[in-house]
């Protein structure tokens, strides 16, 4: 099992997704799918991810819990997966709290030469995770920018059958069909300035004259709430769809809204 990350600092126990797997039976990208699902629904904050080396010796990108607020997610987290275990989870981070309050004290030279040498690296894989986090932010509101039509946005969002996306909206009340080719899809008045707005567009088709059309996007709430329904599965997804529930943006992982 891999140990837990102390901060140099010791005020703080860590625990990881990865060590969440282990504990509780489970495949590590089941309980990576797990939180990013009730992130998504907004049941738990998303902690951030960092690298990690599994029992290969390969680097891994694992879920990284800490503080009152991730021992508490990390505890929703296995209930959610299997409730039996949650005792077991609780004890773990009781043991983990208990070694924090013990201080490590070199009985050697060498011993405080890696002791040493382990908080310099704690330092720089904190200084890692922040970077990531800043760089996983940015891109996160590049995902859930306003102005985008929702099978636009869906392209984004691997597996997502963009072709019935519409007509998915339209189901669910936020689009209706016109009938008219160049401005098929409206934006019915229950979504209207909540989820989603009309836009004007000129469009140019060859030599024909310009014409003008309307399109229905997407407003920032209406990508972080179709964020939401992806995170859930409850998005028209296509056949060949691999079962990740990932986004296509570079530098963004584990998106949640």
């Amino acid at each position: 099992m891999h140990k837990a990350i102390i901060p140099s600092n010791h005020t703080e126990v860590t625990m990881s997704s990865q060590q969440i797997a282990e504990l509780v039976d489970s495949r590590h990208d089941s309980v990576r799918r797990t939180i990013e699902r009730l992130a998504g629904a907004g049941v738990i904050q998303l902690p951030p991810l960092v690298e990690v080396k599994n029992h290969l010796g390969q680097q891994v990108q694992t879920y990284l819990f800490s503080g009152v607020t991730g021992k508490r997610d990390s505890i929703v987290v296995v209930a959610q997966l299997s409730p039996t275990f949650t005792a077991r989870l609780v004890d773990r981070w009781q043991e983990l709290e208990a070694q924090l309050a013990k201080p490590v004290i070199p009985t050697s030279f060498a011993e405080a030469l890696r002791l040493a040498a382990d908080q310099q690296e704690q330092i720089q894989q904190l200084e890692l995770t922040n970077q990531q986090q800043a760089s996983r932010i940015d891109a996160l509101e590049q995902l859930l920018a306003a102005g985008v039509t929702a099978p636009d946005f869906c392209r984004r969002l691997n597996g997502v059958n963009t072709m019935e996306i519409n007509a998915y909206l339209q189901r669910a009340g936020w689009l209706f069909d016109s009938g008219n080719g160049r401005s098929r899809w409206r934006v019915a008045s229950y979504a209207r300035d909540k989820y989603m707005a009309e836009q004007a567009v000129e469009i140019k088709s060859g030599t024909a004259d310009a014409f003008s059309a309307v399109k229905a996007v997407l407003l920032k709430a209406g990508a972080q709430r179709l964020l939401k329904l992806y995170l859930s599965s409850k998005l028209p997804m296509k056949r060949s769809w691999d079962g990740e529930l990932k986004h296509n943006l570079v530098g963004v992982v584990g998106v949640v809204a």
